[in-house]
């Protein structure tokens, strides 16, 4: 028996050692940590339960025989986050350089098919090279195994991925239809096809980093929605983001206790919004100002800026806050401000995360880029987001809401659940001195006349009353009393009940 339990001890010290510690040191020496460094980091001490140690691949090619490694470049398992149960694989690079294999994608699915049966969120360390050339087909059949689990969990478990090295080729798909990406500036990138083979077809010199770098991805595509300095601050962030999620779609938004009192005013956001209308204003502060102690994670803060989006907490509960922002753009719809927008309402959708809306939007971006690019379809997304979204929906304009924009912020008529403006809010088709140009046409030629139309226009609509008189608005309230305002409208509706009719799935407009 003492021998059987030395030999286990061997093979379990060998498996730790991956690829060995030359292999080790270089990833060092890249700045990165390994694959089981990176799982202690990110997983609580002691809690991490390892699967499929002794897994080999099995391939006879190329000498391949000869090259086991247990463990064959991913390590897989759960453990625990905050005390929250997290389902993870890291790929290890030391390792035939992370490539996926047969068996490195069978361990790879056997933790996300154990995840969606007991209900709890998928983590992923990408650090690869891309499928094991040696395999030929069989790790092509491992992606696609990867991508059809990715599609089954989406909706029903969190998936999130973090990019602490190469992914290259297929590899991207599997982080492309996880819900987040996270990636690490300078040892990260993403990209279809590589820098040579875009130099062979397009004739385009770019590095790696250009083509398909963290920054490119946070701040250009939109495909990633952060990046961080290093692998220690991504794990450390990751394990802070966790914990505004759900571990599953059947859970409720978690709570956590809060000593902020949810009826706390601020009357600085009483000034908040200047005087003049055309006068751009953060909307960050009235985010930080109302969520519990100012803590807001913001997703994919450089890319399509004009929107913000992220998770707060309102009395200890996960909320989902997208808004306007009027500093960029002064907080049009565009293209990417709407996908970004709709993917991240439908995620607090599928997740049982009550949204709250801050609108203050002049329209939608005009131009030929926007309709060539196709911001009819791009637009409709983000409003079959909100149509389509059954949880708990808090909405408050804060100054501008014209035109079809209105409509697609979480109005009313997208079952909007409450609805406030504050005292200055301008609920119209469009702004005065448009619709006084297009009404009154043959008096633009005086000044005057069409100044005092403007003036008459803006007394009559360009105000929150008379979407109130209509039932649109359900209350105006005063600017320092949102926090207290929002969190009883999210308490009056914790108990919401609402089904959309059956169906197979809808057809978003992709």
């Amino acid at each position: 028996m003492h021998k059987m339990l030395e030999e286990l001890e061997r093979r379990r010290a060998a498996a730790r050692m991956g690829g060995g510690q030359r292999r080790i040191d270089a990833q060092h020496a890249k700045g990165k940590l390994t694959a089981r460094e990176r799982l202690d980091v990110l997983l609580d001490p002691g809690s991490f339960e390892e699967l499929d140690m002794f897994v080999e691949h099995r391939s006879t090619d190329f000498g391949m025989e000869n090259q086991k490694i247990p463990g064959d470049g991913v390590v897989t398992g759960h453990g625990t986050v905050n005390g929250k149960l997290v389902y993870v694989f890291s790929q290890d690079f030391t390792v035939f350089g992370g490539a996926l294999s047969g068996m490195h994608a069978a361990k790879i699915c056997k933790v996300m098919e154990t995840a969606m049966k007991v209900g709890a969120p998928v983590l992923g360390i990408n650090d690869s090279g891309g499928a094991r050339i040696q395999e030929g087909v069989d790790s092509l059949a491992g992606y696609a195994d990867v991508f059809q689990l990715n599609v089954l969990a989406s909706g029903v478990i969190p998936q999130i991925s973090m990019v602490m090295g190469p992914c290259a080729g297929g590899a991207v798909y599997s982080p492309a239809m996880t819900d987040f990406i996270f990636m690490v500036k300078d040892s990260s990138y993403m990209f279809v096809t590589g820098p040579d083979v875009v130099k062979t077809v397009t004739h385009e010199t770019v590095t790696q980093e250009e083509l398909g770098g963290a920054l490119t991805h946070t701040q250009k595509s939109g495909v990633a929605d952060l990046a961080f300095e290093n692998d220690i601050e991504a794990l450390l962030q990751l394990r802070r983001f966790i914990d505004f999620l759900p571990s599953n779609n059947r859970e409720k938004a978690p709570v956590r206790t809060t000593l902020d009192p949810v009826d706390r005013e601020d009357f600085s956001l009483d000034t908040l919004v200047p005087e003049n209308p055309n006068k751009p204003y953060d909307i960050k502060e009235l985010i930080l100002k109302v969520v519990d102690e100012g803590d807001f994670f913001e997703l994919s803060p450089e890319w399509a800026a004009n929107m913000v989006v992220g998770f707060g907490r309102m009395d200890g509960r996960s909320v989902g806050f997208v808004a306007n922002q009027p500093m960029v753009l002064a907080g049009c719809l565009d293209i990417d401000s709407s996908r970004k927008a709709a993917r991240f309402v439908r995620f607090c959708d599928a997740f049982n995360i009550p949204i709250v809306t801050f609108v203050d939007v002049p329209g939608f971006l005009p131009g030929t880029a926007q309709e060539y690019g196709g911001i009819i379809k791009h637009g409709a997304k983000l409003l079959y987001a909100y149509a389509e979204a059954t949880v708990p929906k808090v909405t408050v304009i804060t100054r501008k809401a014209y035109g079809g924009a209105y409509d697609v912020m979480a109005s009313k008529h997208l079952r909007g659940d409450v609805n406030y403006a504050w005292p200055g809010a301008e609920i119209a088709v469009m702004g005065a001195k448009g619709a006084v140009e297009i009404i009154f046409r043959s008096d633009i030629g005086d000044a005057a006349k069409i100044a005092a139309r403007t003036e008459e226009y803006r007394q009559k609509f360009a105000n929150p009353f008379v979407a109130a008189n209509r039932g649109f608005i359900d209350d105006v309230i005063m600017p320092h009393g949102t926090r207290r305002r929002i969190h009883r409208a999210l308490q009056t509706l914790d108990t919401k009940k609402l089904e959309n009719p059956w169906r197979k799935h809808g057809n978003v407009p992709l």
